[in-house]
């Protein structure tokens, strides 16, 4: 899981990994808590939302953690995407 991750994707990852972070503290959970419900290690979780590491990961953890956070995996890319889509308007 240590591909190099394009440049091209890289701001989508951490704005990914943003989201997930501000929906695990919305909901009162841990790192520990969403890793074990998302069925990863704490440490992958810890990748995930680091903004200073850029870690990319397969669909499945992407799905478990969507489902562990009760929330659509499309919402999740939605929400990681607004602020893209606003700084790029004119």
């Amino acid at each position: 899981m240590s591909k190099e991750v394009s440049f091209k994707n890289r701001d989508r990852l951490i704005q990914l990994g943003v989201v997930i972070t501000s929906l695990r503290r919305l909901r009162g959970m841990s790192q520990e808590e969403l890793a074990e419900k998302a069925e990863i290690s704490r440490s992958m979780l810890a990748l995930i939302e680091s903004p200073n590491v850029v870690q990319g990961f397969s669909l499945e953890v992407f799905y478990n953690i969507a489902d562990a956070l009760d929330v659509q995996p499309e919402d999740l890319i939605n929400a990681s995407m607004f602020a893209d889509k606003v700084l790029k308007k004119k």
